[in-house]
């Protein structure tokens, strides 16, 4: 396992695009318990988001903040990492980010400049830990290959329609964490007869269902975008649920399949 515990559940600020809606989740997730907080430049809510941290009753050295810089959007070349980097610090609100991951490997990253800026962050202390997402695994073996720092996460699309087995066992294999994202399945993996049936089971929703099989596998954690009070703490509650090995088997025996998230360039095309 890596040397600092992610929690099981993080929180999600993907389309949480309303500042005053973005804040207070993030506030409300905070007080609740959640101490990890993902956003992205891309997101467009990184002010919204640094306000929410800002305001919770959580000192700041709990939380645990990522963002990421796009391609498309900041660009990744040396120079164009550290004034994104720059950028994301000030719109947060805070010194430095615990993971700055590269968004996609698209546009101009290029994994000997992109990773060696990246690198170059944590050496500033402007970034405490280095991630990637949407990577496949030959991606990921480069990176490796030409990262002077460990990577600490890959951050990809899991849910019971889109398992990922082959990343979850790289990431155990070179001991870095796999964070799900989308790990509801944009909401239609709650209505699968495997997620139905084990939640009768244990008496939970199928949202809690759905994260617990999502991060049973060691090295795996989850971030679910919720904005309600109500769904921020059915999603906490998730971290508690320990499937049966017949209810996991139940839920990987699910034969559908489905990406939600796509674009062009991305290493699955």
């Amino acid at each position: 396992m890596t040397a600092e515990e992610l929690p099981r559940i993080g929180l999600g600020t993907w389309q949480n695009d309303d500042p005053e809606q973005c804040a207070e989740s993030v506030r409300t997730a905070l007080e609740m318990g959640y101490r990890h907080v993902d956003t992205a430049r891309f997101y467009e809510n990184e002010a919204a988001v640094g306000e929410g941290i800002a305001a919770a009753d959580v000192p700041r050295e709990d939380v645990f903040l990522a963002s990421k810089l796009h391609p498309m959007a900041e660009g990744l070349a040396y120079d164009e990492v550290y004034d994104g980097i720059e950028e994301s610090l000030s719109l947060l609100g805070v010194d430095a980010l615990d993971l700055v991951y590269v968004h996609w490997p698209v546009g101009n990253y290029d994994a000997a400049e992109t990773l060696s800026a990246f690198a170059d962050l944590v050496d500033d202390g402007l970034a405490r830990h280095v991630g990637v997402s949407n990577f496949d695994v030959e991606l990921l073996d480069e990176a490796l290959g030409e990262l002077d720092v460990p990577l600490f996460a890959n951050q990809v699309e899991r849910h019971p329609m889109l398992p990922r087995e082959e990343l979850v066992a790289h990431a155990q294999e070179h001991d870095y964490y796999l964070v799900a994202y989308s790990p509801l399945g944009r909401g239609d993996a709650l209505e699968l007869p495997a997620v139905e049936t084990v939640a009768e089971k244990h008496g939970v929703s199928p949202a809690q269902v759905c994260l617990a099989w999502a991060t049973h596998p060691e090295n795996v954690v989850a971030i679910p975008k919720a904005t309600g009070a109500d769904h921020l703490e059915d999603n906490l509650g998730a971290a508690d649920l320990q499937l049966d090995p017949e209810d996991v088997e139940r839920i990987d025996a699910v034969d559908r399949r489905e990406r939600f998230v796509d674009r062009e360039g991305a290493p699955w095309k």
